[in-house]
């Protein structure tokens, strides 16, 4: 039984879910719980799990109900079970059922899966295929900043993570771009290295739902490392160690309202996220470690305290290339963005002396329904990107039109503007050719964005102290 064919028999149980009330956001946690028992049951793991709180406790014919059991159980698991991550996992945990007899359908459903064909693929990629399938079908909702899987493995390979290494998502999801360096690094080398030498890898994730569906994730992948459900502009990164490579897609918007407070140690106060997440990655780096991340293009643009973040990280880092990625990938936010790649100099080595800028966008189709990303479409950046994974390789800009080059001082004379243009622009898409929901879903988004830019600025004016 092929990992389509499992993750489409397991997300059908859903339809179970829905009929009993749960909404589509509360699908995939409550699919967890009972997952995360089945597989420890198929794999040996129950070891992780304390007394009366395995798989066949829960589907013991015995006086009592299955939904009372299932929610003692829930408790106990988050309380008592022996395994940090375990407890995690199970962290505040409610169940969503509301009749015992939708609970014992999942859970008959559950067991009528062929496990043996299922580990033999990989419970891991099972359960990413299930991510991925809830993104899919959450069109004007969740996963609206979900990195496509093609997108993501290229950024990985030509970062190329290696052994010993730790690699740090700060703005983690469900931990996409971790495993995805967890397979690179298990393609290039033996498992006898790698359990010699494993890497390490951090992950923060603050929203509650989307940290169990990441801790989930990196488990049945046999990951191991620091994970915090927490705010990386907080200080809760204070408890990570400086990473050799950070990979990442912040998440998009102005902070406002918080009554956490902010890290004191990032240059440059703002209410703009991701120019507050690219301090701390770029800050967070040791020397001679490297990163790539996914940002909006108004952070290459924006004056003010745009300007200052991006001379401050091409004075400190070498920031050698940036692609400019194309329409649609990201569905329900109608933004154009970019990754930026760069790396922190060790002592002596210079920063920023040039820009090497690849243009995937213009003239470029859009990405929508029906029109998938795919491996093939970065095939050319990470070919011409070359094997340095500090973006040092010998590059010629006159064998793709695509790829130019742009000296320090070219972009200090356009006041550190790293919008980079030169392509002739063709015909262009027209809005009205895209899909009705992600016409909707852009509009959508951009009344949050705007609402969130006027919450920042009501924010901003209220610590400002009055005038005496």
């Amino acid at each position: 039984m092929s990992i389509p064919v499992v993750s489409k028999r397991i997300w059908s149980l859903c339809h179970v879910l829905r009929d009993d009330g749960i909404v589509f956001h509360k699908f995939l946690s409550e699919l967890t719980y009972l997952l995360f028992l089945k597989i420890a049951e198929e794999t040996g793991r129950e070891n992780l799990l304390p007394n009366g709180c395995h798989w066949s406790d829960l589907t013991a014919d015995v006086d009592g109900g299955m939904l009372g059991r299932y929610r003692k159980m829930l408790t106990t698991l988050g309380e008592d079970a022996p395994d940090h991550v375990v407890r995690e996992i199970f962290r505040f945990p409610t169940t969503v059922f509301n009749h015992e007899e939708n609970l014992r359908k999942v859970v008959d459903g559950i067991n009528a899966i062929d496990w043996h064909e299922a580990k033999i693929d990989g419970l891991g990629a099972v359960y990413e295929s299930l991510l991925q399938r809830s993104v899919a079908e959450a069109r004007s909702g969740a996963g609206q900043y979900f990195t496509p899987r093609p997108l993501v493995d290229a950024m990985v390979s030509v970062l190329k993570p290696g052994l010993g290494e730790t690699i740090q998502d700060p703005a983690a999801g469900t931990a996409g771009f971790l495993i995805s360096a967890q397979e690179y690094i298990a393609s290039k080398h033996t498992k006898a290295a790698r359990e010699k030498n494993p890497p390490r890898y951090q992950s923060i994730e603050i929203e509650g739902d989307t940290y169990r569906l990441c801790l989930m994730n990196m488990f049945l992948h046999d990951m191991e490392g620091q994970f915090i459900h927490g705010d990386a502009l907080t200080e809760d990164a204070a408890a990570l160690t400086a990473p050799d490579v950070i990979i990442a897609n912040p998440p998009f918007g102005s902070s406002a309202g918080g009554a956490r407070a902010r890290r004191s140690d990032l240059p440059f106060p703002t209410s703009n996220k991701q120019l507050l997440f690219l301090q701390h990655i770029y800050l967070a780096l040791k020397p001679g470690g490297r990163a790539a991340v996914v940002l909006p293009d108004n952070v290459l643009f924006e004056d003010g305290v745009g300007r200052r973040v991006r001379k401050h990280l091409m004075d400190t880092c070498n920031v050698h290339t940036l692609l400019r990625l194309p329409g649609g990938i990201f569905y329900a936010a109608d933004v154009k963005t970019s990754v930026l790649f760069f790396s922190r100099p060790r002592e002596g080595e210079p920063a920023t002396r040039q820009m090497w800028v690849y243009d995937l966008r213009t003239n470029m189709q859009r990405f929508r329904k029906g029109r998938n990303l795919t491996n093939e479409v970065f095939a050319d950046f990470v070919r011409l990107y070359g094997d340095d994974p500090l973006g040092r390789s010998q590059r010629d800009d006159a064998i793709d039109p695509r790829f130019r080059v742009f000296s320090r001082e070219d972009i200090s004379e356009r006041n550190d503007n790293l919008d980079l243009r030169w392509l002739p622009e063709g015909h262009r898409e027209e809005l009205d050719e895209r899909e009705p929901e992600e016409i909707l879903a852009a509009l959508v988004q951009t009344l949050r964005s705007a609402l969130g830019d006027v919450e920042a600025i009501a924010a901003d004016l209220d610590r400002v102290p009055n005038a005496e």
